[in-house]
């Protein structure tokens, strides 16, 4: 099954990629590899701002790792015109801003996790990761995630 028909089976519907706000690129390939820059969680195109444990309860963040990994994909078709040239899913790495009490955020990250490997399947979409809480991030968003894709050639 192509990608693309799975996302429809979801229902999900890719949106237009973001524009970076700085000076780098939304992606960059080195020979097999696909580096996705860091996507910040959205809601109706504004950044969710907050911290999870203050602000936004684990399940709101799960759902916003889940939005920020649906803007990496998007981003993904974007750089290579289809995502069924993603091999595999090689690493995510999410960053949740955090109370310092909150310590869930491999729970929140899951969003993110389930997510690709909902798109992908299991062989494709299972990846090495990390979750990391923070203290801020960037435009005071309350999810942040990077990527690392295997690509076709």
């Amino acid at each position: 099954m192509r990608v693309d028909e799975r996302l429809a089976e979801l229902g999900i519907e890719l949106p237009n990629p973001v524009t970076p706000v700085a000076n780098y690129s939304l992606t960059r390939r080195t020979g097999n590899l696909l580096f996705v820059s860091g996507h910040v969680a959205r809601r109706d195109g504004a950044v969710v701002i907050g911290r999870l444990g203050d602000d936004l309860s684990r399940d709101e963040g799960y759902a916003l790792a889940r939005a920020a990994a649906i803007d990496v994909l998007a981003a993904t078709r974007a750089a290579l015109g289809s995502l069924d040239r993603v091999r595999g899913v090689v690493k995510l790495t999410g960053f949740v801003s955090s109370a310092e009490s909150f310590t869930d955020q491999s729970a929140v990250v899951n969003g993110a996790s389930d997510l690709v490997v909902d798109v992908f399947g299991a062989e494709r979409g299972t990846h090495a990761r990390a979750a990391v809480g923070v203290a801020q991030l960037p435009l005071g968003a309350a999810v942040e995630l990077e990527a690392v894709l295997e690509i076709e050639a």
